[in-house]
């Protein structure tokens, strides 16, 4: 039987082995973590996320969870898709922004059969091992434990960053019995840059550290299916699936890497395709092409009324507009509705004081960007 610290040096290279680019162990302790959570949730900033409010003991204490944790196991699988871009799209009113972990395979699946693999070859080295793998599927503090853990630190937009690789990453968990030897947390260097403070879009993040989610493009567009307040719509421009804005901006994503995973690849050209295409495909479509891919569990109807509003932002065409016209029959009364607001907006988009602030801030964005990312990935 292996002793813990040879345990925990075929913990890092079986990472490795199956595709991760960090791993790191934290203790089990929430403290202060889960205070700040919990007030978060209490303030109403998850919105309509009602799962976040349940389940709040197996948050606080993870053996719950699992019982005879004692040891969280985090680990890093970088997911920036080669040939995404950082800017072209944002350019382009009539193209598609969807986020860049969509592009390609749902990342619960791949990474939760990579973790599943690595703890069970993990079990040839004791016999005493017991564990529980977790991607985004439980209530579990996820960031706070990669902030323990020292696999980053808490961004103001309040994600995880890494000094050598940025933000472009999704986290894993293992919750192990085995008290391996902890890992040493990271220093925060985000220091006095409010970049993503003051490029987000809709002004989501309210203070450092801190998002309301109810302003959050990422919320609008996947977590909420009941309407898009009206004042938000402008400026989330074209982004029909989630926001980028934030680690666009953050200085530290200069260092970002290029993921080797072929399976974040972007299909059916999400990375560059016209609003115009796909606001064409019917459900059917919809279902087929979008298979496997994590923005299918929003729901076609939810789909095109986020199409719709961005269409309302593009440039204004007749072939916009009938495009629009002719979708609203087979939509639902809440999407026809978008789709309203999407018309009056191409109809009268020249004297729309909000679209072209909104635009002045797309500029502003893009030019950051450009500065910091010599390289466009």
């Amino acid at each position: 039987m292996s002793s813990l610290p040879q345990i925990k040096a075929k913990l890092t290279e079986l990472a490795h082995h199956y595709g991760f680019q960090d791993a790191r162990v934290s203790d089990v302790e929430t403290g202060r973590y889960f205070e700040e959570f919990k007030q978060w949730v209490s303030e109403g900033n998850h919105g309509c996320m009602s799962y976040l409010e349940r389940n709040q003991d197996l948050r606080q204490f993870p053996d719950k969870l699992h019982p005879e944790t004692c040891r969280v196991v985090s680990l890093r699988f970088d997911y920036l898709p080669e040939g995404a871009g950082f800017t072209q799209v944002l350019k382009d009113s009539n193209k598609a922004n969807i986020s860049r972990y969509a592009l390609g395979r749902d990342y619960h699946k791949l990474i939760r059969k990579r973790l599943q693999r690595l703890a069970k070859d993990l079990c040839q080295q004791t016999q005493e091992f017991s564990y529980r793998v977790f991607v985004d599927s439980a209530p579990v503090l996820e960031t706070s434990f990669a902030e323990k853990s020292g696999l980053g630190w808490k961004g103001k937009h309040t994600l995880t960053i890494n000094e050598s690789a940025g933000s472009w990453f999704f986290l894993g968990e293992i919750f192990i019995n085995l008290p391996l030897e902890v890992d040493k947390p990271v220093e925060n260097k985000c220091g006095q840059c409010t970049a993503c403070i003051n490029l987000c879009p809709t002004r989501a993040i309210v203070a450092p550290y801190k998002v309301d989610a109810r302003k959050c493009i990422s919320y609008l567009t996947i977590e909420n299916s009941g309407p898009i307040p009206e004042e938000l719509r402008s400026a989330m421009g074209n982004r029909i699936y989630g926001c980028d804005d934030c680690q666009l901006a953050c200085p530290w994503n200069r260092y970002a890497n290029i993921s080797q995973e072929k399976g974040f690849s972007a299909k059916h050209n999400l990375d560059k395709e016209t609003l115009l295409n796909l606001f064409d495909w019917n459900e059917q479509q919809f279902n087929k092409r979008l298979e496997g891919n994590p923005i299918r569990r929003i729901g076609y109807q939810s789909w095109i009324r986020n199409i719709a509003v961005a269409l309302g932002n593009s440039k204004s065409s007749t072939q916009t507009i009938e495009a629009l016209r002719n979708k609203k029959p087979d939509c639902s009364e809440l999407v026809a509705e978008h789709i309203d607001w999407a018309i009056n907006q191409q109809l009268a988009q020249d004297n729309h004081s909000q679209r072209s602030e909104a635009l002045k801030k797309n500029t502003r964005l893009i030019r950051t960007i450009e500065k910091m990312l010599p390289r466009d990935a």
